[in-house]
């Protein structure tokens, strides 16, 4: 009996290590099945996402954070600037044993589970710093077998990875800690003001150490009580952990947390247009996801004083003229306006419109449109001076001219006015159409003026172009910020600088990304640069740019467009340069506005704000082989006999250009005083006056066709009982005469071009 009671004992214990075993085996393949999962869905290993997701800060010239985009409110640090005592605290707070284990705590499990089942207060949880990175950089919150097993196995590939310094700077840069704030830069600004590195105290390292685990419940703006018990819980960790000792600990506990809220950038947008330049410009280099993602330091040319006094102007509707009703009332046109340094490029300021409505929107500074004659001087002008060595007093007829060639294209001027023989300055300072139109097609070339406007930025070989393109008739059009950068050479001796807003990017650990160099480009001979700039003054003081002038050597150009659509002055001192426009976005008529009102106002208003700090008086460059020369302002040869004082003008020169010749337009010639004409052998009394002799004729409207030797002879006299004798033309003297003439005047025929396109008709009208 008894051997039967123990058979049965030894089988029921045999039967129980079996199932015993079986439960272990059915456990430990359950357990391998679900590591297997665990590992067969496991995140794929990739180290970006340890990296901390940060907002791309950038500065003014002064170095002087403007704004954040992208993440809000965080700011990596490196961790060498966080202080000893913070790291201390985190430790105490999260994981006290952080440099001794490999990603994973069993002790700290198995102390979190204890604390769990006997319902204690757990101040450091059962996952180490490594686990809770992991956590925020690869997987969700939901609590989980299969997730935990990953969280192990994704920490200790960190660990093999990264240093532990890497891994607690990347977790205190990722960290959430309430009102806003990633990471321990953040926090330190969000709670007391500070910068990281001013965070030397136990309180306040303690009080950030407290956030992680529940940042609204311990925020000291939001519980303050709460969130002292909290801080003296990581306290007592800390001297129990060695980290500060007990006598600290007990005299820190009785203090108040000062807090002092730091100013919150959280929806800071300023300098908007400006702002919205830059980040256009960075996302074009480095892609949407460096630039909101990787906490870029960039570093911008922006002259926060002269945008926030451009912003002012451009928002004024006062500043701008009232165009037309619409649904809903009447509606204003916009405007943008450019300010930048000559000598290097940058961009001081920088506006787009009137207001600002949403990030990244319509920016009229950086959006092509009609030049109107504000284009002259880059596509006429300048080509005429730098490359057919004309000047402020070479002569061009203002006299009525079409193109067979571009569908007998016949530019006009503002009033339909003809001024007849003038000096390339009076046409610049009056800006005349037609004598701008003759220079291109008639000394210059579509070809030569093309290259010249490329060599400034501007790209006009996409298509062919017109004898309009004189006037700023263009295809495309120009922006502000490209006629800005093309005039700033001008201005700055013929050297050409790319516009740039940028000066230096950084990744968020200091590498050099980018960084602005100037790299002046000489477009043009500085005595070309002087001449322009000139004939610009003039147009400043005594032509259509007149109310633009701000007391100060300056020099300017108006333009306006046909039917007054677009409205322009580009301007410039030594010190800067400044481009506006106005006009609607969806080119629209404007009555009564033009370059010489509006925007040479605005331009007034900003630009004497600007110079306010500016104490030295000085002028434009003037290169040594630049002289004074008096010649005949109607033939532009040195004065003559016949040259009448009126018609004599003191102008600049460059050395090498001063004319050798005579003036041969003077002539003196006899006419009848009865008919006007010509007279004949047979007048009774001609006098002799000093009139203009010219190779071909002109209408009567042109303003000086009276000063023209008459092209007929007197029919009111003859031997014959004054019988009317029919109308002869005048035939010159000699073919010797017709060719020195011709030759003296320079009337070259237009230009070959290999545009065959047909020419529209479109006039831009000059100012006033």
């Amino acid at each position: 009996m008894g051997r039967q009671d123990n058979n049965k004992k030894i089988k029921l214990s045999k039967l129980f290590i079996i199932v015993i075993i079986l439960f272990f085996l059915a456990g430990a393949g359950m357990a391998t099945g679900l590591v297997a999962v665990s590992i067969k869905d496991m995140p794929a290993w990739n180290k970006k996402p340890l990296v901390p997701v940060s907002a791309t800060r950038i500065y003014d010239k002064n170095n002087d954070l403007i704004t954040r985009v992208g993440v809000k409110n965080r700011i990596p640090v490196n961790i060498d600037k966080v202080p000893g005592v913070v790291q201390d605290a985190f430790m105490a707070a999260e994981d006290h044993r952080f440099y001794e284990h490999h990603g994973i705590s069993f002790k700290s499990i198995t102390r979190a589970a204890w604390n769990d089942i006997m319902n204690q207060d757990i101040v450091e949880g059962g996952s180490t710093i490594t686990q809770q990175l992991v956590k925020l950089a690869y997987l969700t919150p939901k609590q989980t077998f299969k997730r935990k097993i990953q969280e192990m196995l994704l920490s200790f590939k960190v660990e093999r990875n990264f240093s532990k310094q890497e891994i607690l700077q990347m977790y205190l840069n990722k960290i959430y800690l309430g009102e806003g704030a990633y990471g321990i830069q953040a926090a330190a600004k969000t709670y007391f003001n500070k910068d990281i590195e001013q965070i030397n105290t136990l309180n306040e390292a303690a009080t950030l150490a407290a956030l992680p685990k529940a940042p609204s419940t311990y925020s000291p703006f939001q519980n303050y009580e709460t969130a002292k018990l909290r801080r003296n819980l990581i306290l007592n960790n800390m001297a129990e952990y060695g980290f500060a000792s007990p006598e600290e600990v007990a005299k820190v506990k009785e203090q108040e947390i000062f807090l002092q809220k730091g100013k919150s950038k959280e929806n800071d947008y300023p300098y908007s247009y400006f702002m919205d330049y830059v980040v256009h410009k960075l996302i074009n280099t480095y892609g949407d996801e460096k630039v909101f993602k990787e906490g870029l330091n960039v570093y911008t040319t922006l002259n926060p004083e002269i945008q926030k006094i451009t912003e002012a102007a451009l928002s004024n509707a006062d500043n701008y003229p009232y165009s037309r009703e619409g649904e809903n009332g009447v509606l204003q046109p916009q405007g943008a306006m450019v300010i930048l340094d000559p000598s290097d490029g940058t961009i001081e300021a920088l506006v787009g419109g009137r207001e600002h409505s949403h990030k990244r929107g319509l920016n009229r500074a950086t959006r092509p449109r009609q030049p109107g004659s504000a284009f002259k001087p880059i596509i006429a002008y300048g080509p005429a001076i730098e490359l057919r060595g004309m000047g402020p007093a070479s002569v061009i007829d203002d006299a009525p001219v079409n193109y067979p060639k571009y569908n007998n294209y016949a530019p006009h001027n503002y009033d339909y006015k003809y001024r007849g023989l003038i000096t390339m300055r009076t046409a610049l300072t009056r800006s005349v159409n037609v004598a701008a139109v003759k220079l291109l097609m008639e000394h210059v070339g579509i070809s030569n003026a093309i290259n010249f406007a490329d060599k400034l930025g501007i790209d006009l070989n996409a298509v062919n172009h017109g004898p309009s393109m004189a006037l700023g008739g263009l295809h495309k059009g120009v922006t502000p910020v490209q006629l800005a950068a093309a005039y700033a050479a001008f201005a700055n001796q013929g050297l050409y600088n790319e516009p740039t807003a940028i000066t230096k990017v950084e990744t968020s650990n200091g590498q050099v990304l980018e960084k602005y160099q100037p790299a002046p480009f000489q477009v043009m001979k500085p005595t070309t640069a002087f001449l322009i700039t000139d004939m610009l003054k003039s147009v400043v003081t005594s032509g259509t740019g007149t109310g633009a002038n701000i007391g100060r050597p300056m020099a300017g150009k108006t333009g306006t467009t046909d039917e007054s659509k677009d409205i322009w002055f580009s301007g410039y001192t030594p010190d800067y340069v400044g481009t506006i426009w106005i006009g609607h976005d969806s080119p629209t008529q404007m009555p009564r506005a033009y370059g010489g009102t509006y925007p040479a106002r605005i331009w007034h208003k900003v630009m004497s704000q600007v110079h306010e700090n500016i104490d030295e008086y000085h002028d434009f460059y003037k290169p040594s082989n630049i002289v004074r020369v008096t010649v005949d302002s109607k033939s532009g040869l040195l004065p003559g006999p016949n040259t009448p004082e009126e018609h004599m003008v003191n102008d600049y020169f460059v050395r090498k250009n001063i004319p050798t010749k005579i003036d041969n337009v003077h002539k003196l010639v006899e006419i009848c005083p009865e008919s006007g004409k010509k007279a004949t052998e047979y007048c009774p009394n001609p006098i002799t006056k000093v009139m203009l002799k010219l190779p071909y004729k002109v209408p009567d409207k042109v303003q000086d066709s009276d000063l023209r030797v008459p092209t007929k002879m007197c029919e009111l006299h003859d031997p014959d009982n004054w019988t009317l004798m029919p109308d002869k033309e005048e035939v010159p003297e000699s073919e010797e005469e017709k060719s020195d003439s011709q030759e003296d005047n320079n009337k070259t025929k237009p230009e070959e071009t290999d545009s065959q396109k047909t020419e529209k008709n479109n006039d831009e009208t000059s100012e006033e």
